[in-house]
């Protein structure tokens, strides 16, 4: 388990009492450092002291850099070494927002982690831009690599892909290289994927494009497909909205998800209440439909055969396929007793 054996809030007050009362004020205004974790905009603290957002911002960049002059500094050089030694487990490059929940869930703890990480001349700050969140690195060669690593991820994974955790931490050690590969493990790949801002993973842990309604399903449809192909066989529709609501925390009424079903041609009604996957080759229609296409596809039969492939598209008793049969106006026996199509 990876943690940090100092308390940030002890080092931090003693880097911003070497701050004159007004820089240390912003600063623990700016960072959240004070009381509350609240942290303010260069406005508001403009307006406290009726200064612009421009003078706020130069008294900031000036308490930082005395900070980094002063002699507190050498004090916290304890603490950096253990954020390093974080950021060398976590793969040397980490999103913003992972490392600071990582080392901590309390809000003002990761304020003071946060200050610690600007000050700190071993990290380096990478804004965010259109495929990555705000991420922080110790080594900038090894992080553009690993850019580079997930760059490809992006362009390898289709639009409707769902890739399973095995898969794609293959994939990313595929493309690291094999004198990254000796040093990464699962953890490290998973922290590297929360850089991303083009894939993500949904609620059974299966990864693909982020704005995709596999991963981020935007209504019961969405959430009934997930649960479906995650079940890989017919469910009635009382099931399938128990899923729902266990998986994704949401409320599904079984007559609602029965009624979303069957006006999305992404499911097949297999049954009573039962729901299948048009991806899995069911076809549409009722058991009469599905006995005249086989017919069609396949010319005159024993009733036995027609049972067996009725029964791999419809979860139906024999006996309604026996009726069915019997319709005369639809079907009809040979004198060799097989059934064709009237």
């Amino acid at each position: 388990m990876i943690t940090i054996s100092f308390k940030p809030q002890n080092v931090t007050k003693i880097l911003v009492s070497s701050l004159k009362e007004r820089p240390r004020e912003v600063v623990i205004n700016r960072f959240g450092l004070g009381s509350s974790a609240k942290r303010k905009t260069l406005e508001a603290i403009g307006r406290e002291y009726g200064v612009t957002r421009e003078r706020v911002r130069q008294i900031e960049n000036f308490a930082i850099e005395s900070i980094k002059k002063s002699a507190a500094i050498e004090r916290a050089r304890e603490a950096f070494q253990n954020l390093v030694n974080v950021f060398g487990k976590k793969g040397w490059v980490v999103s913003e927002r992972d490392v600071l929940d990582f080392l901590s869930k309390d809000p003002k703890t990761r304020n003071h982690i946060h200050f610690l990480l600007v000050l700190g001349d071993e990290f380096k700050k990478i804004k965010e831009d259109a495929e990555f969140h705000h991420r922080w690195t110790i080594d900038e060669e090894m992080s553009e690599r690993i850019h580079d690593s997930l760059r490809r991820l992006h362009k390898d994974i289709g639009e409707d892909d769902l890739i399973p955790d095995k898969e794609i931490y293959d994939m990313v050690k595929s493309y690291a290289g094999a004198d990254i590969k000796k040093k990464i493990d699962e953890e490290i790949i998973r922290s590297w994927l929360k850089i991303s801002k083009v894939i993500s993973q949904n609620n059974f842990g299966e990864w693909g494009f982020a704005q995709s309604s596999n991963i981020r399903p935007r209504g019961m449809r969405d959430l009934a497909f997930l649960v479906l192909r995650k079940q890989g066989s017919p469910m009635h529709f009382n099931e399938v909205a128990g899923a729902i609501s266990k998986f994704f925390s949401k409320k599904a009424h079984p007559a609602t998800v029965h009624n979303e079903l069957i006006k999305d041609e992404r499911f097949v009604l297999v049954g009573r209440g039962l729901y299948a996957l048009t991806d899995w080759g069911y076809s549409k229609g009722t058991v009469r439909d599905v006995i005249r296409n086989i017919l069609k596809e396949n010319g005159p039969l024993p009733k036995d055969e027609i049972n067996n492939l009725v029964l791999k598209e419809r979860h139906v008793k024999e006996n309604t396929i026996l009726v069915n049969l019997q319709n005369s106006k639809y079907f009809k026996r040979n004198k060799e007793g097989y059934y064709t199509l009237a």
